[in-house]
């Protein structure tokens, strides 16, 4: 695996994210990088870094196609380390090609997505899961919300974040609400001393409403490149 390469920043703004390159198995993958900092808290789905923590990094990387690896967390720490981040932080995989992904802002809620559709299908499906690893179709939703939001809060803000995106796809023509293995990360400011973390994060809260139009918007154009 060749050397993760960054090329100019692709989002400003509250989530600003690097699109990175590298050369695995002869072919170009990419990947998007937002070097949060300290600061944030995030909740996730993800194989890596999943849960609720302080998290200084957030790592969507593309795979190939037909993806056999049986160890992504790994697999993305590695990554994380070729491009340069150490520390605790969040990693995605995705089959797409996350230079088409989707940005959108919405009174200071910031969404990137990247959606890889060619697996989908309805969440409530009459066939069993499976022990196998999880094959990377996959939307990937990455949210930032300027403010602190109690643990209750950050999941909260993933059940409204995943309300939105099944919106989206159905506003987009999309018969399904999502892929087998979509994920999503959200990140919220750490509390100052005497600062009082919002309590929800609904869609007809205040965060909630702003990040959920955010997603829908993200979804959206990320949708829009299938």
């Amino acid at each position: 695996m060749n050397a993760v390469v960054p090329s100019p920043r692709t989002v400003g703004g509250l989530l600003p994210v690097e699109c990175l390159s590298r050369v695995e198995d002869g072919e170009r993958l990419h990947a998007l990088l937002w070097r949060a900092g300290p600061g944030w808290r995030m909740v996730s789905s993800a194989v890596l870094g999943g849960g609720i923590g302080e998290r200084s990094w957030v790592l969507n990387s593309q795979v190939p196609h037909g993806y056999r690896r049986t160890d992504p967390d790994r697999h993305l720490a590695a990554l994380a380390t070729g491009a340069g981040v150490r520390g605790p932080g969040v990693g995605l995989l995705t089959a797409a090609d996350v230079r088409a992904h989707g940005h959108a802002r919405d009174g200071g809620a910031e969404a990137v997505v990247t959606a890889g559709l060619g697996v989908r299908g309805w969440a409530a499906s009459p066939a069993d899961g499976t022990a196998a690893a999880p094959r990377p179709g996959t939307i990937n939703i990455v949210l930032a919300v300027p403010a602190p939001l109690t643990d209750a809060a950050l999941v909260n803000a993933v059940a409204t974040a995943t309300e939105a995106k099944v919106q989206a796809l159905l506003d987009a023509g999309f018969d399904c609400s999502g892929t087998p293995t979509d994920a999503v990360c959200v990140a919220a400011h750490a509390p100052r001393p005497g600062e009082e973390p919002h309590a929800f994060a609904g869609p007809r809260s205040l965060w909630g409403s702003r990040l959920a139009r955010a997603v829908h918007t993200a979804v959206r154009d990320a949708a829009g490149a299938h």
